[in-house]
């Protein structure tokens, strides 16, 4: 079997690729290693492990990933990271708070790749397609989890920063079906946002912007063919030219390797890397260590970003909640957000009703430095039964307000392969954050606000941050000894190469990527040519040249 092109992944990028690349002309095969969703599929809630989770050892062919990024041995803290990221057709878009944002001016001036193009003016247009294309609306609701936000900025000093979310959810009339809008009323019908908070564990009504809705539905109007349940296990150079993409059924066992209809192998003149940031880079490292990638850039795993994040928050012991109407389950995921300084973005995060399963990462929120493991127990052993009944998971989502920091400085990781797996260290820039000041001043003002307990994740107790938003590894630079993709994303040293996921983000955002992601990846192929006509790029190696 062969195409003219072979995506790997479904997400942000892959969906972007598969319809321009389509749409200009070219056969387009997208290979994605989870299944595929129907809205009726998504889990009710998180405690629907097998739907939920992803863990194909374990049967779990869900859409929120969970993924331990140890630090190689003698590393500092904060070189380990617990990642969530998304699986299936749509990727990450299945499970994120379909938040877009579009980042904060640091990002487009920081030295990685500044000095390449004026970022921010060529991404521009690309931002503007990437919001018609994913619907972004601005939330037009103040729930309660508002109100306490605006709150607590106003308490910080920073009231005059609040402001609503740009969200990609169609939110017309609750539970109301009507033809998409954005399809000029030709396309599937849509139904009104119900504010139910379940975004995050999937929406099963009709009403977020996924990409199966809108990127990925076109592209295969316009004959993308997509390929479910396909894990990529390789790449390689073709002996006629072009690349060789060796593939097997999800989670079939090694020494059998099922193949599916359409599995084995694929070839293809043009391979586009889009399997997530971490994904990505494994299969770059894995292709450089067998000897069928030899002049990929030395800088695969470099610059590595967590978009130095956060997560904190305040619960509500449950005997308290019992006596009040708290409704932090109301809206979409994440509805409102503030500055607290011009590098700091926070934003309340919320689970529908039901889904208290993430409730079993929370624990007593600890500054970071010495002794912090220290600080934890005697905050647990000073107020034992409070913090008991604040982390117990019975209606966390309810009584619970997550905080999301995130922050726009350049800190980094350094990943490598250790085997056939990846590990990480410190990397260029300050050192990754193992816990944010101004988060946990605004997690402690969110508990006063709201008469409970301030939280962090578990895993910070052991100097682990936790990231929704693993980027970079793969990023743009001038040349070979900089970045691993050229201006136009393409792989240097190898011709037909491309990377177009949160891979090829170059610095840290401060905001929600998934925008980003999307409109780097239009830039890149609206430069691509129409099949069978002149390519207007610069040959790959050469400066960088902006066309038209």
């Amino acid at each position: 079997m062969r195409f003219d092109v072979v995506v790997i992944g479904s997400g942000f990028g892959g969906s972007v690729a598969a319809l321009r690349l389509a749409e200009k002309g070219y056969s387009v095969a997208v290979l994605e290693a989870g299944r595929r969703f129907a809205d009726h599929d998504f889990p009710k809630t998180s405690w629907r492990v097998r739907r939920f989770l992803w863990a194909p050892a374990l049967g779990c062919y869900g859409i929120q990933r969970l993924t331990l990024l140890r630090a190689d041995r003698g590393e500092k803290s904060g070189a380990s990271v617990l990642v969530l990221s998304g699986a299936g057709v749509g990727g990450g878009s299945l499970v994120y708070a379909n938040t877009l944002y579009r980042p904060l001016d640091p990002f487009y001036r920081d030295p990685q790749w500044r000095d390449i193009a004026d970022w921010k003016a060529e991404l521009a247009p690309h931002y503007d397609t990437a919001e018609r294309m994913l619907g972004v609306t601005v939330y037009d609701r103040t729930t309660p989890a508002d109100e306490v936000m605006r709150k607590v900025a106003e308490r910080m000093g920073v009231g005059d920063t609040y402001h609503p979310t740009p969200v990609g959810v169609f939110l017309g009339m609750p539970g109301q079906a009507v033809p998409d809008p954005y399809f000029g009323g030709k396309g599937p019908e849509r139904a009104g946002c119900t504010h139910c908070g379940e975004c995050m564990t999937g929406c099963r009504h009709n009403a977020k912007n996924t990409l199966v809705k809108n990127y990925l539905y076109l592209a295969e109007q316009a004959g993308a063919q997509i390929f479910p349940m396909s894990t990529v296990t390789a790449v390689k150079p073709a002996e006629g030219g072009g690349y060789r993409v060796e593939l097997a059924r999800t989670g079939a066992r090694i020494a059998r390797r099922r193949r599916a209809p359409g599995q084995g192998v694929i070839e293809a003149g043009q391979v586009v890397f889009a399997a997530g940031a971490l994904g990505t880079q494994l299969l770059l490292h894995r292709m450089k260590a067998d000897g069928h990638l030899p002049h990929l850039s030395d800088r695969v795993g470099a610059l590595t970003r967590t978009n130095s994040e956060s997560l904190v928050g305040a619960t509500v012991p449950q005997g308290r909640a019992r006596k009040q109407a708290l409704g932090y389950t109301e809206g979409v995921a994440i509805t409102s957000s503030f500055h607290p300084d011009a590098q700091t973005h926070i934003e309340p995060v919320r689970y529908g009703k039901g889904s208290n399963a993430m409730g079993l990462l929370q624990s007593a929120l600890t500054d970071g430095g010495p002794g912090r493991a220290g600080r934890w127990a005697r905050a647990m052993f000073r107020w034992p039964f409070a913090y008991l009944r604040a982390v117990s998971v019975r209606d966390w989502s309810n009584r619970t307000i997550i905080a999301l920091v995130m922050q726009s400085v350049d800190n980094s990781l350094t990943v490598r392969l250790r085997g056939r797996g990846l590990r990480s260290s410190q990397g260029h820039g300050a050192a990754n954050p193992t816990w944010i000041p101004a988060g946990n001043q605004a997690a402690r003002l969110l508990a006063e606000e709201i008469g409970g307990l301030p939280g962090g994740a578990l895993t910070e107790v052991m100097d682990i941050p936790l990231t929704a938003h693993i980027l970079g590894g793969a990023v743009i630079g001038a040349d070979p000894d900089s970045g691993v993709v050229d201006a136009y994303q393409r792989v240097f040293g190898h011709p037909g190469l491309h990377v177009a996921d949160g891979a090829a983000v170059s610095a840290n955002l401060g905001v929600n990527p998934s925008l980003t992601i999307t409109a780097q990846a239009e830039r890149a192929f609206a430069a691509w040519p129409v099949k069978g006509e002149p390519d207007a790029r610069p040959p790959l190696g050469q400066p960088y040249r902006r066309i038209a």
